[in-house]
């Protein structure tokens, strides 16, 4: 059978597929638009679970807080290429999931792709985007804060996200402290926070390249001490200098405030994963192959 071109310019509208699959899978389905969205949304899943194995080391990451600023997100959603990452589509169903996230409070990874956005799963409209997009999609990490505190977030563009829990001070100090801790890269709070196993490997660490000074034992125990307490100091959000006053510690800026960092999450576009290289002209290959 024929269809028309409005119908399939529907289709397309509804789908953000292309002009040839919207008009097969109208001619399959008899001209019913929902039968061939339904068809198509099915055909989608399948190309979704093809791309399942491509690396996502690019993305955006998103974040979301309420009017009151009691509670917030922090959300991580990776692409295969910056190209995708970037566009309206991409960004558009990153904020709604991270808005998802926010409002609903899932408790886990597993949850939030069972939230609904529009009558349909988080999961299922990530699938739809693999196929809409051509890109393995991934929703990768989130992180919510709320409770009794208040929390501020900082976007550097859309590589780098920070959201900070705190008590005492006032809506400025929150954005500094997420500001700082985007530059700075703090692992944690305080020294109590370091992992153990961390920090013995590091004083393992000091002691040996200490004893190739040739000094006594009492002395290169002080040289070590002093040297594990400058890095716990580097990499402590209430050790490090304040970016925006290095003149002083964090810990003496939230003294001053009468304030206190709760807790805080650091988020950058595909950290720990592999990014696999391929030249231009691979890429396009395996497109038209997967095509």
């Amino acid at each position: 059978m024929s269809v028309s071109a409005s119908l399939v310019k529907q289709l397309r509208e509804r789908t953000g597929s292309g002009m040839m699959e919207c008009k097969n899978a109208l001619v399959e389905a008899d001209g019913d638009i929902d039968a061939a969205a339904e068809l198509m949304r099915k055909k989608g899943l399948a190309k979704a679970d093809k791309k399942a194995g491509r690396v996502t080391a690019e993305g955006r990451i998103v974040a979301a807080c309420a009017a009151d600023r009691s509670s917030g997100v922090l959300v991580e959603i990776n692409s295969e290429t910056d190209f995708v990452a970037n566009g309206d589509e991409f960004r558009e169903f990153a904020e709604a999931v991270a808005q998802r996230a926010l409002e609903d409070g899932p408790d886990d990874l597993d949850g939030l792709l069972g939230c609904q956005i529009d009558g349909k799963p988080v999961e299922t409209l990530r699938q739809e985007m693999v196929a809409q997009l051509g890109e393995n999609i991934e929703i990768r990490r989130f992180v919510r804060y709320s409770g009794a505190s208040q929390v501020a977030q900082y976007l550097h563009g859309a590589r780098i996200g920070v959201l900070v829990e705190y008590e005492g001070g006032d809506e400025q100090l929150g954005k500094d402290l997420a500001m700082h801790v985007a530059a700075s890269s703090p692992i944690c709070v305080s020294t109590e926070d370091v992992p153990q196993q961390q920090l013995e490997s590091e004083r393992e660490i000091l002691m040996a390249q200490a004893r190739e000074s040739g000094k006594p034992e009492e002395i290169i125990q002080k040289m070590v001490e002093g040297r594990l307490n400058k890095h716990l100091s580097e990499i402590t959000l209430l050790g490090q200098p304040f970016v925006k006053d290095p003149d002083q510690s964090v810990a003496d800026l939230l003294k001053d405030k009468g304030a206190k960092v709760v807790r805080f999450a650091r988020f950058e576009v595909g950290e720990g994963k592999e990014k696999k290289e391929e030249n231009f002209a691979d890429e396009v290959m395996a497109q038209v192959r997967d095509s």
